[in-house]
């Protein structure tokens, strides 16, 4: 592991004193085969709780970062921000993209994210037994396939505009607490999933993802048992499954985004699991 000597800058447009620190960027933190951001609250105390945030197609940890809406609401709930970037190269730019897809060469993205999760802990003082994994579309597909092939990696996982790629995994490991959420005008991303690369891939449909997870979760019947609405979103849980698992799924009017709310919403969902 390559430790650097640690930086601390102030993020113009996020609220407190966030700090990123550990690196010559100078705000990335670097393992030996990838880097990572930090962004941490400033009522930070002892074991503060984590969500690490994966980016999206051709974005970064740092571009993570750029969303002050999503930085500023998990910095004012105590939350730390971690963000690493995907292994893969996007065009010619220094977009990145994660290795999620079974067979792909490269990185092995699944156990850099928990070394990931690991090294933030240590250097932080974060709790990794109140850790989300959330991510935004390239980023929500990486989430999925993490909680399925390692379920106890992280306390919970949240996708936003991303579930799995076809063909679907026959199982998953085990149960999990797992809050979906998408757009419902969403084209990059649709519900039912599209051919990309000429045919050559194709994402998955999202309630066919949902089934997968009712299972892993052992859900004693398909149908949603709980349903609630909001302005901005219409939830669907399903309940009387498997101990400690949670299974949500949120639906929004917009498109292929993070919606404003959201944060909000899955820590309520995240903190209210901790307790039930």
């Amino acid at each position: 592991m390559k430790i650097v000597t640690a930086s601390v800058v102030v993020l113009s447009g996020i609220a407190g004193t966030a700090q990123a620190t550990c690196g010559p960027d100078p705000d990335a933190c670097l393992l030996e085969d990838g880097a990572y951001h930090v962004v941490l609250p400033d009522t930070k105390t002892s074991a503060t709780p984590m969500v690490m945030f994966l980016h999206g197609w051709g974005s970064s940890g740092e571009g993570t970062l750029k969303n002050t809406g999503l930085v500023n609401s998990l910095l004012a709930r105590g939350y730390a921000l971690v963000a690493p970037t995907g292994s893969r190269s996007v065009g010619s730019g220094n977009g990145h993209g994660w290795s999620f897809y079974p067979g792909w060469k490269g990185r092995d993205e699944i156990d850099f994210l928990q070394r990931v999760r690991d090294d933030a802990a240590e250097r932080f003082d974060l709790d990794e037994d109140h850790a989300v994994l959330a991510g935004f579309s390239g980023g929500g597909f990486m989430v999925n396939y993490l909680a399925c092939a390692e379920p106890a990696a992280f306390t919970a996982y949240a996708p936003v505009s991303g579930g799995f790629w076809r063909p679907h995994p026959t199982e998953c490991a085990g149960p999990v607490q797992l809050f979906h959420t998408h757009g419902w005008r969403d084209t990059t991303v649709p519900l039912e999933g599209r051919f990309l690369g000429g045919g050559q891939f194709q994402q998955g449909d999202i309630f066919a993802g949902l089934e997968i997870w009712r299972a892993a979760n052992r859900c004693p019947d398909e149908k949603a048992t709980d349903f609630s609405e909001t302005d901005a979103f219409w939830r669907r849980a399903w309940t009387g499954c498997a101990p400690e698992s949670a299974l949500e799924f949120a639906l929004f009017p917009g498109g292929h985004s993070v919606p404003p709310g959201w944060a909000d919403m899955v820590l309520d969902w995240f903190e209210d699991s901790l307790t039930n």
